[in-house]
């Protein structure tokens, strides 16, 4: 389908590709990803997101590529010359928007920019470009916008206004972690406090305001697992922080960590296995398994690693349990346990095969866990021979 855009913006937008490759915007991160293509298209601006109203065909894309930050890892960092730089003012963008949305390419902008003039500066020209978005287009779609650091408190709350979901990144999980990869931005007076005002402006506000989000870089500069869930599990519980994303770090040419080895997919993986366990099941930072060396094992999920080391000996009694002792168990989540609860309420539930009929998908993996009425399945012997 052709679009009609102004050329010079159009041809911009295509070099830009996908330069938001490594910032997620959905709640499906690990499926955002793509291997960056030679050839370039608008294709490559565009990518399939899980947002928290349904899978979205995406714009991501920002204002400028230029930055004035030296973070060690980043494509975009000052004085990186194999960086193209490229830039948008917000009438330009926000009509390039509008024109791939109307086309029904996208349905939905992730707006993220390199730091010119600071922070506050570059803030307003993503506000900017979504105040044009949503008036004068009357777009009411999906927006992902990334707050800049240093940023106001008022261009916060109108971020928040403006957008479904706001990323305040804090990349490290401590200060001196962050003074590693990116030592011109300040962890306590910028990052945690901007994360503080956007928590306290959305449990203030009458109005429903963008969810909040944050990322963080792994395994650059020795953060361990430990540290990275407890500060997630800080933001879950005074912050009411929607979900916190997790960049297994990967090497660029041209930076200070372009020698690094890259770190593996699934410690990414086994963080957010872990994070959702701190946000969606109840559990403190202290019950996962942790090694001695403050992290995951990477080969098996925490769950289960904890459900080995409590469960196998104390199995559940899936007739009697409370709803949080059932969410203890592998293979049983949140609508499983709620599942189990009704069924109990019509009758027994006495075998494996109770279980898949009420919804549990892959039964045999609560077996070693489990009781039913006092009994251990039968099924559970051959399991693990």
């Amino acid at each position: 389908m052709h679009i009609q855009v102004k050329p010079d913006a159009a041809t911009r937008l295509v070099q830009m590709g996908d330069v938001t490759l490594y910032e997620p915007a959905g709640d499906a991160p690990q499926h955002e990803k793509r291997v960056p293509r030679q050839s370039r298209s608008f294709e490559d601006c565009i990518t399939q997101v899980q947002t928290p109203t349904g899978a979205k065909s995406i714009l991501k894309t920002m204002v400028t590529t230029a930055c004035e930050k030296n973070c060690y890892y980043c494509p975009f960092r000052a004085g990186r010359g194999q960086m193209q730089r490229l830039t948008f003012r917000p009438d330009e963008l926000a009509k390039v928007f509008d024109d791939m949305q109307r086309a029904r390419l996208v349905d939905g902008l992730f707006l993220s920019s390199g730091i010119i003039k600071g922070g506050v500066t570059t803030q307003d020209k993503i506000i900017d470009t979504v105040e044009i978005i949503r008036r004068k287009y009357q777009y009411r779609g999906y927006v992902h916008l990334k707050i800049m650091p240093g940023a106001e408190r008022d261009q916060i709350i109108r971020a928040m206004q403006l957008a479904d979901r706001v990323s305040i990144n804090l990349e490290g999980p401590t200060s001196q972690r962050l003074q590693a990869l990116a030592p011109k931005k300040d962890f306590d007076a910028e990052l945690v406090q901007m994360l503080r005002w956007a928590g306290e402006i959305k449990r203030s506000s009458p109005q429903k305001l963008a969810s909040l989000v944050t990322q963080f870089v792994v395994g650059a500069v020795g953060d361990t697992d430990l540290e990275l869930l407890s500060v997630s599990e800080q933001l879950y519980r005074q912050i009411g922080l929607a979900r916190a994303y997790y960049s297994a770090f990967s090497p660029v040419v041209q930076t200070p960590f372009e020698n690094l080895p890259a770190v593996a997919p699934l410690r990414e993986h086994r963080l957010y296995q872990s994070s959702f366990l701190l946000r969606d099941y109840g559990w403190d930072v202290e019950e996962l398994p942790f090694t001695a060396e403050g992290n995951l094992r990477l080969d098996v999920d925490p769950k289960r690693a904890w459900a080995d080391l409590h469960l196998r000996h104390a199995p559940v009694d899936l007739m009697r349990a409370e709803r949080e002792a059932l969410l203890r168990v592998p293979g049983i989540g949140p609508q499983g346990a709620d599942s189990i609860l009704k069924a109990r309420r019509r009758g027994h539930i006495r075998d494996l095969a109770d279980l898949r009929k009420i919804g549990i998908r892959a039964p045999e993996r609560t077996a070693p866990y489990v009781l039913f009425n006092g009994r251990r399945p039968p099924q559970q012997l051959t399991l693990f021979d």
